[in-house]
């Protein structure tokens, strides 16, 4: 992939391991997370609070506490793993668009000059033009 975009080539050298950290980051970053994790909460507290026979999990919720010190755990370092991902993909972008400007910026002088030279060319042509039309009108009168 000759002419593959910075984004393919991120994309191509990602491990088993990246892909499913960045899933997990973005499921664990969405609305849909937080509603489902909402519900879940609430019947299980319902649940407990409600339940006339069976509280496998009576108020103050210490294994509700413990479920979700769990997933802390475990979720902040995945997120932190997509996170440095983002930011070394952050950084290949910015340089593959920090050697753009650079090429432009060549580019573009490469083009001031051309228009400079042109100019001295037309110029010089032009007071040459002048000079012959000077002396022209000079042999006439």
């Amino acid at each position: 992939m000759a002419n593959a975009t910075w984004h393919e080539k991120h994309e191509n050298n990602l491990t088993l391991g990246d892909r499913l950290s960045d899933t997990v980051a973005n499921g664990m970053g969405s609305w849909r997370f937080i509603i489902i994790q909402t519900v879940f909460v609430v019947i299980w507290m319902t649940l407990n609070i409600m339940g006339f026979v069976l509280h496998w999990d009576a108020y103050p919720f210490i294994l509700l506490n413990l479920i979700f010190s769990t997933q802390a755990a475990y979720a902040a370092p995945i997120i932190m793993m997509s996170q440095n991902r983002q930011a070394c993909r952050d950084r290949v972008q910015a340089m593959d668009d920090y050697q753009t400007n650079i090429d432009a910026k060549k580019e573009i002088e490469a083009l001031q000059l051309q228009l400079t030279s042109l100019e001295v060319e037309k110029l010089d042509k032009i007071i040459v033009m002048l000079e012959q039309l000077k002396l022209a009108g000079i042999k006439t009168a």
